[in-house]
């Protein structure tokens, strides 16, 4: 029994041993084992490790992409002295544990600050260096790649990898957008009054046509329609003539039966003539007396 419980207390000695000497690094993470405050080991790779128990201590961190951002935008001014907000992100990594704990202490909070001063640095200078326009749309996406080299190259020195700079958004201030909206009003409203006092013009242009091309319509129909007139006008007088001709007293007889219609249509209509006028010639009998 006494040879039992030593071998039982052997083996709790050697599991406590073991628990107290033994970790495991996940694909995860970074982890460092130090000795004596002085680090002794790099452990980058997934897997079980051990480690002198009492004497060493092991720190891990993170490897996998973290996201720095801004709480609130940041204000720049451009090269014509405006100011902009502009609200960005950051995507880093650590790549060298032991470079990012003598650096930072491990730190997370004092690496993004580190981090965040860096990409703030190069924001202002390029900002400084270009347009409104061009920060909003014209090299945007040069001025985020200048950003990603410069704090990739300046956080290499803490062990860090800048893998990603990004402007989500870039604003005009409250005061400088309600001045900007203004003049962009204002301005639209004169190109709209332009465009209505071209289109007015237009419009007078396309009447005094349209009204030309009517007057000159109907003259034209006017001169056709005399024209035709003329040519009807010379055909019955040829009739007539032609008429004439052939039995001048018929002739005679015909015109005067026309000029009798015409003038008694109306019961209302008075004529005061001779009873001996020509106009009664057929009136009267063949002897001269009325009927």
């Amino acid at each position: 029994m006494k040879k039992l419980g030593t071998v039982l207390l052997g083996l709790i000695a050697v599991l406590l041993l073991l628990s107290l000497s033994a970790f495991t690094v996940d694909q995860r993470e970074y982890a460092l084992v130090f000795r004596l405050g002085e680090i002794v080991s790099v452990k980058k790779e997934p897997g079980l490790y051990f480690k002198v128990p009492m004497v060493d201590n092991v720190r891990f961190f993170d490897r996998r992409i973290l996201t720095l951002n801004w709480v609130e935008p940041d204000r720049f001014i451009t090269s014509e002295k405006k100011n902009v907000l502009v609200d960005s992100f950051v995507k880093w990594r650590i790549i060298d544990p032991s470079k990012y704990y003598v650096s930072v202490k491990g730190d997370e909070a004092q690496a993004e600050a580190r981090l965040s001063q860096t990409v703030n640095d190069g924001l202002r200078a390029e900002f400084g260096k270009r347009t409104i326009h061009d920060v909003i749309s014209g090299e945007r996406s040069q001025i985020m790649e200048i950003l990603r080299q410069r704090a990739d190259r300046d956080s290499r020195q803490m062990g860090i990898q800048v893998l990603d700079v990004r402007l989500k958004r870039v604003d005009l201030p409250q005061e400088v957008s309600e001045s900007v909206y203004q003049r962009m009003e204002a301005e639209r409203k004169r190109v709209a009054n332009e465009l209505r006092s071209q289109g007015a013009g237009a419009a007078e242009k396309i009447r005094a046509d349209a009204d030309k091309q009517r007057e000159v319509i109907i003259a034209e129909a006017y001169r056709e329609a005399q024209r035709t007139k003329g040519e009807g006008d010379a055909k019955a007088s040829e009739i007539y003539a032609e008429a004439y001709g052939k039995n001048p007293e018929f002739y005679a007889f015909y015109r005067s039966l026309e000029a009798y219609r015409n003038s008694f249509r109306s019961k209302s209509d008075v004529m005061v003539l001779e009873p001996n006028s020509e106009f009664f010639k057929y009136m009267r009998d063949a002897g001269g007396h009325k009927k």
